[in-house]
């Protein structure tokens, strides 16, 4: 009530509906003029438009004869164009630019909001716009330039020697014949990009005459936007319920979906996503990222999110492969599609793709040539199975993206059961189409095979070796003194029979070398969750070489530092949620999916010149503890670094500090007198990202 008291009604305005130019009205943004340029008063040389695409081009006089204008660039240009001779075709006919062309595209596919507005004499008139196009300068002339030079650089070249010349008259064609087009063949190409390009570039261009601001036609033309009639009668859209009004303002998502693609091919937006269902917004995700923990798939969904329900939806439009969820591949090949590189159907490459997971479900690893040899694809479709799903390894073959999730797969035991018996139906289905052999069925060591990699610490591995090494102990000792006394013996008899001849003794090491190997019983073919002839620059045993921790290093700490320099304060929770987000973006085989822990996410920060705040939160707080460990960007470089200092240092004695103490703490350490607006300023650019 007070601050409608303070914000009185001083008039109340009539709105009408004018109709006259209804879907006739555009509007033209146009780019930041140069000094040169004042479009009140510039001269349109030409304007045409192609109606069907609404795209406007519009050719500009530039006044040469202002003082902001370099003559020198302007011949330059005009002489790279259109070289020495002048004739009809030149594009510069005063051997000067003097005019530019701009090339109009669409700034919004839906405009059914935006109206142009005039307003006389107490009156506001709206006239809805049937297009927005944004016009940019088209840089045309400089093909022109580049196909002047080639064919200069082309008459230098011709004409060297006669006999070239006559050599040149003998040409040998080949004659093709081509295939009938099939039906989906001709679907692709009327898809493709350059069908559509050239079905654009056939369209007409319809040219325009341009008429002034102060013309005696564009003063006719602009009577239009006002409303003819003022009866009531005639604007029945404006006579509506509060309720009505409010949804033609802002109509329900529903009726925007189909104008806005479901699933982009490579950037999602969070905002429009978290709009859809539940179900949809798994499937897109799956879709774009292929491969996904479950609990980054929660993180992305937000908080909130029913994880019973997730595990109800996901399984809808993903398997589980090594305890990861792997996208199906229905989702990828819808029906009635095709390969775009073989133009085999969607059944087919359903069947291939399913086909490798299957293999991932038995190994780690999978060889492509094996893969293209069952299928009887193309490479680059069991490529882009592979690609899917793994990372190529030179000269071993390809290995599973994401590491075997033990968490998931013990906190539900019932969905792991599940997901077996499909595959179970999956491998038989599989059975049937390929005839497998046993071979293909079993994994290449089965006597040691286990349902999942076994995962063996490095402390385990030295204590395994020295058990073995005192289980040996007392042999290797019964063998070294058996060979002492037979070399003793083999010396006696030596002496005994040449006297004459002295044999030397070579000193007997006492020490045997240890060994280290891994007992039988934990060789399964996955040692420590690797592959037996992986390299050293694989993770082994959750660690990393020393010149792929440095590339992991880099990337996190580029990370880190870019987000802090956007959002200075962050908690650990919404910094997690960010680079889960960073992640899905990121594309397969990337160095950050080698596994970065909490404890390393935490040290990059600190090691980025970030400070933890420890902010005395009450102790009935609901927060989890992610969300009460809060870190900051100590210095940014920019003005507000003491102001954020001291705010920092007030948050680390309490979690809630009223604004006048925060305003005089202010003042009193920067020496300066802020008011209210100022304060706001600082608390919005220090603490935007959490209050």
């Amino acid at each position: 009530m007070a601050n409608e008291e303070d914000d009185p009604i001083i008039q109340e305005i009539d709105v009408f509906l004018a109709r006259s130019l209804l879907e006739k009205l555009y509007l033209f943004q146009y780019p930041i003029r140069p000094a040169s340029m004042t479009y009140d008063d510039v001269t349109h040389l030409s304007a045409k438009i192609k109606p069907k695409q609404q795209k406007v081009e519009l050719e500009m006089a530039i006044d040469t004869l202002n003082p902001n204008y370099c003559r020198s660039k302007g011949e330059q240009i005009a002489l790279n164009v259109d070289g020495t001779c002048t004739d009809e075709t030149s594009t510069y006919s005063s051997k000067l630019m003097d005019k530019q062309t701009f090339c109009s595209s669409q700034a919004a596919s839906n405009v059914s909001r935006y109206a142009a507005a005039v307003y006389k004499k107490g009156e506001l008139h709206l006239t809805p716009l049937h297009g927005i196009l944004q016009l940019r300068p088209s840089f045309t002339y400089l093909d022109k330039a580049d196909a002047k030079h080639r064919e200069r650089e082309a008459a230098n070249e011709g004409g060297d020697s006669s006999q070239d010349e006559a050599e040149d008259d003998v040409k040998q064609i080949t004659v093709r014949f081509s295939r009938p087009e099939t039906e989906q063949a001709r679907q692709r190409r009327v898809q493709s990009y350059e069908f559509l390009q050239k079905r654009q570039a056939e369209e007409h261009w319809v040219h325009l005459h341009y008429y002034g601001l102060k013309d005696s036609r564009s003063e006719h033309e602009r009577q239009y936007l006002f409303s003819q009639g003022h009866g009531l009668a005639e604007n029945t859209e404006l006579i509506k319920s509060p309720s009505e009004y409010l949804m033609m303002l802002m109509p329900p998502s529903v009726e925007e979906e189909n104008d806005k693609p479901m699933a982009p091919s490579n950037v999602l937006s969070m905002a429009q996503l978290r709009t859809l269902p539940l179900a949809d917004q798994i499937k897109i995700l799956m879709k774009n990222v292929k491969v996904m923990p479950f609990a980054n798939l929660l993180s992305l969904l937000g908080s909130g999110t029913d994880p019973t329900a997730v595990l109800r939806c996901v399984q809808q439009v993903a398997l589980l492969v090594q305890g990861n969820w792997v996208v199906k591949s229905d989702v990828l090949y819808p029906k009635d599609t095709s390969s775009p590189h073989s133009g085999v159907p969607a059944e087919v490459l359903c069947r291939g793709r399913d086909f490798v997971m299957w293999k991932f479900t038995q190994d780690r690893w999978v060889v492509r040539k094996e893969v293209a040899a069952v299928t009887k694809l193309c490479p680059e479709d069991v490529k882009d199975f592979l690609e899917h799903m793994s990372v190529a390894r030179i000269n071993k073959g390809w290995e599973f993206m994401l590491p075997y999730d033990e968490d998931f797969v013990k906190k539900h035991p019932d969905i792991v059961q599940r997901q077996q018996m499909l595959w179970m139906g999956i491998q038989a289905k599989l059975e049937k189409v390929y005839n497998l052999l046993k071979e293909h069925l079993t994994p290449k060591k089965q006597e040691a095979q286990s349902a999942h990699p076994l995962l063996v610490s490095g402390e385990q591995r030295v204590n395994m070796a020295k058990a073995k090494v005192k289980q040996n102990y007392g042999q290797l000792e019964k063998e070294f003194q058996k060979q002492k006394a037979e070399m003793k013996s083999n010396e006696t008899s030596a002496k005994t029979d040449v006297p004459n001849i002295r044999i030397k003794e070579e000193p007997v090491s006492v020490e045997e070398p240890m060994d280290t190997s891994g007992q039988e019983g934990l060789n399964n073919g996955l040692l420590n969750g690797l592959h037996p002839s992986q390299g050293s620059l694989e993770p082994l045993n959750g660690h990393l070489p020393g010149g792929c921790i440095d590339r992991v290093a880099q990337e996190l700490k580029a990370f880190v530092s870019a987000t802090f320099k956007k959002q200075f304060v962050l908690t650990l929770s919404e910094l997690k949620r960010l680079f889960n987000l960073h992640l899905a973006s990121l594309p397969p085989g990337h160095t950050l999916f080698s596994g970065i822990s909490d404890k390393m996410l935490q040290d990059m920060v600190l090691d980025t010149g970030c400070k933890q705040i420890l902010v005395p939160f009450p102790p009935q707080t609901a927060a989890s503890p992610d969300e009460l460990k809060v870190y900051a960007l100590w210095e940014a470089g920019d003005t507000y670094d003491q102001h954020r200092q001291v705010l920092l240092e007030l948050f680390s004695k309490n979690y809630r500090v009223r604004r006048n103490v925060i305003q005089n703490q202010l003042s009193q350490e920067c020496g300066e007198d802020l008011n209210k607006q100022e304060v706001d300023r600082v608390l919005k650019v220090s603490f935007c990202s959490l209050w």
